[in-house]
């Protein structure tokens, strides 16, 4: 036989077993037990940390003393971070504050006038969205592609 009939006659072996069931017993499964699902779901056992021999108290006191501060208190302060204070926000020079003003002011305005149903004539309705528009742009312009001036020699993070 040439290998071309080989193939052709896999195929056909193939194609009349396709809707055969599997007849094969678990026993024989073609992969190792290492990967067989357990019937029952393992349960993992979670100890509780040990505590020091002395106790809480101290060697020589009895366990059962009251103690007379609250020791949940202490173990939340001593795992609960605060952050520190931000930085103060950075000061902005005049034509940076018009710009937000117009990003801003622009839609406001446009916002207000239909909510308050004014009548708006065609110069404010164009003034408004050439404000929006030109904030943006000056914004974007400001913006600039270098790294601040105090970045220093490295613009890496930090720890």
């Amino acid at each position: 036989m040439t290998p071309q009939s080989d193939e052709d006659e896999v195929w056909r072996q193939i194609v009349a077993s396709f809707n055969d069931t599997a007849e094969r017993d678990s026993a024989d499964q073609p992969w190792p037990d290492s990967e067989n699902v357990p019937a029952e779901p393992t349960r993992r056992v979670v100890k509780p940390p040990e505590e020091p021999s002395a106790g809480p108290h101290g060697p020589d006191e009895p366990e059962d003393a009251t103690d007379q501060r609250d020791e949940g208190d202490d173990d939340e302060e001593a795992e609960h971070f605060v952050p520190p204070p931000p930085p103060p926000l950075p000061k902005l020079d005049l034509p940076t504050k018009l710009a937000w003003a117009a990003l801003f002011g622009g839609p406001a305005y446009l916002l207000v006038a239909v909510m308050a149903d004014w009548h708006m004539e065609g110069w404010a309705l164009f003034t408004a969205v050439a404000a929006f528009i030109g904030g943006f742009v000056a914004l974007v312009v400001r913006m600039g592609d270098s790294p601040p001036n105090d970045s220093g020699w490295d613009d890496g993070a930090r720890l």
